[in-house]
């Protein structure tokens, strides 16, 4: 499972810089914790080419500042047009990791073209309440700033079951076996049944316990 130390260094080098004009959601971070799932669903793939599921996934969120709904598109386009690939990717790996990161979205109503679509698609699932919380919490902030604390929780209950409940978009384009994964949905389900469990929750893991970190929160929420 080695990846080229010069594709490597050039990535870090010039690559995860990106990352830092990106929200929580789609950090370095993620990109590092979506590298490491990607590499390990690649090794339960017979003739995969570890170089270009690394690289797919260290561009696939690169776009996602310039504009969030269509960032898969930017991020796929920001690959193709990076020269410096040419230097370890054929013209066809390269439309192939392209078109990987175009199909990665778990909104996406169509698989993902190839295999190597289907994997960065998979390591794209977080695993963590946490996480999960903190990023809706964190996306309201930018996006719904006049939500009151009650309305944004409820918002962000509401999205999250669409997404993860038992009919939710993004539970049924897994293409791996992740036992992690299915500890994830099931504990969501769980914790969204009950609005005050999810209430609690958030406000624990968003350190928003004490009402007075609401209020200060640089006048951008109203009550």
């Amino acid at each position: 499972m080695n990846v080229n130390k010069k594709l490597q260094k050039y990535i870090e080098q010039y690559v995860f810089p990106s990352y830092l004009k990106n929200d929580l959601g789609h950090n370095l971070d993620h990109i590092k914790y979506v590298i490491d799932r990607s590499l390990k669903f690649a090794s339960m793939v017979e003739n995969i080419n570890f170089d270009m599921v690394y690289t797919i996934a260290s561009y696939h969120d690169i776009g996602h500042y310039l504009d969030a709904e269509t960032h898969e598109k930017i991020s796929a386009q920001i690959l193709m047009e990076d020269n410096a690939l040419k230097d370890f990717f054929t013209e066809e790996q390269i439309q192939i990791m392209s078109e990987a990161i175009y199909d990665h979205r778990a909104s996406r109503k169509t698989e993902p073209r190839s295999i190597y679509g289907k994997i960065v698609s998979s390591a794209d699932r977080n695993t963590s309440i946490e996480v999960l919380l903190k990023r809706t919490y964190d996306y309201r902030k930018k996006h719904t700033p006049n939500l009151t604390l009650d309305e944004m929780i409820e918002d962000s209950r509401k999205h999250i079951i669409e997404k993860f409940g038992t009919k939710g978009y993004a539970i049924h384009k897994m293409y791996f076996e992740d036992l992690e994964y299915k500890k994830f949905l099931k504990d969501v389900s769980f914790l969204t049944k009950d609005k005050e469990k999810f209430r609690k929750k958030f406000m624990e893991v968003n350190g928003l316990n004490d009402n007075r970190n609401w209020l200060t929160e640089e006048n951008v929420f109203q009550q």
